[in-house]
């Protein structure tokens, strides 16, 4: 179980840095206004999938820059926040070829888990999906972890989670998983030294 924001996929394809360090300049707002007039209050019930993103980003939209579409601000986010980290891809891959099942585990809604699986082609190096909007749960609540562990049918000691939130990392392991603690220093071969 591989989580994707801090571990597969790290910031801007350019630099690496946040997927908004540069909104103002193109967009014409700032992410703290975006925060504030959509993410704080609308985040929770869309990434938990009792919501949808286009309908309350429209509102957002209008309130802070009308002139900029849903869909426009949707594209710049899911292009802006997509740098692969193509080590730990290969070793997930090798991981597979030994017959060793690998899923993706997020906190994502149901537009950016497409375009994860689709646009940035994840769904050919992983087995499935896991992600919040669909389970109605989200990590780190323990709901999420027993969802996903009863879908895959196993025990949780053959369960392997990489993140980098230690929150996750903790529920992961009080649900009987194993887990690893993924940082910016973490090297991608100890992925397939835990898996073997």
């Amino acid at each position: 179980m591989v989580d994707v924001d801090g571990v597969l996929v790290d910031g801007r394809p350019e630099d690496g840095r946040h997927w908004g360090t540069s909104i103002e300049e193109d967009l014409g707002f700032t992410s703290g206004t975006l925060h504030e007039q959509f993410f704080a209050p609308y985040w929770e019930d869309i990434v938990l999938g009792r919501a949808g993103l286009t309908e309350h980003l429209t509102a957002a939209l209008q309130k802070i820059a009308p002139r900029v579409s849903p869909d426009g601000l949707v594209s710049y986010w899911f292009e802006k926040d997509s740098r692969l980290v193509a080590p730990l891809l290969e070793e997930l891959s090798l991981v597979r070829s030994t017959g060793i099942r690998v899923y993706l585990a997020t906190n994502q809604e149901h537009l950016r888990a497409a375009y994860l699986m689709e646009k940035l082609g994840l769904a050919q190096h992983v087995d499935g999906i896991f992600y919040s909007a669909r389970l109605g749960a989200k990590k780190p609540d323990m709901e999420f972890f027993a969802k996903v562990q009863a879908a895959v049918g196993l025990p949780g000691e053959e369960i392997l989670l990489i993140d980098d939130s230690r929150q996750n990392i903790e529920t992961a392991l009080k649900a009987g998983w194993q887990a690893l603690h993924w940082t910016k220093h973490s090297s991608p071969d100890i992925v397939r030294s835990l898996c073997t």
